[in-house]
């Protein structure tokens, strides 16, 4: 069963240095979905280590259960933030939202 649209939340301001969450869920689709984040439609790629565009950031994405947890936010990560649902039927993409640093 292909994703339906997933529910994503994304915090509209956070102060430079704290913490934040990125939610996005859905469960309609079989098998069950993984996620994978998109900010200004760049993937987030699971793994900062291997990317040096992403090499300041410091975040912890997890395709499961499509959480994405930037543990000290800088200005750098503001932007519009997506997040898409894919399984073996197909993918569904949630609106961006604005995140401001």
């Amino acid at each position: 069963v292909k994703p339906m649209t997933p529910r994503c939340s994304v915090p509209k301001a956070v102060p430079v240095g704290k913490s934040a969450s990125l939610h996005c869920h859905e469960n309609e689709g079989f098998p069950k979905s993984t996620y994978s984040w998109y900010r200004n439609s760049e993937p987030l790629s699971p793994d900062t280590k291997s990317s040096s565009k992403l090499h300041n950031s410091s975040y912890t994405l997890n395709p499961a259960t499509g959480t994405l947890v930037f543990h000290a936010v800088h200005k750098g990560d503001t932007g519009r933030y997506s997040c898409i649902a894919t399984n073996d039927a197909g993918f569904a993409k949630c609106e961006e939202q604005e995140m401001e640093v």
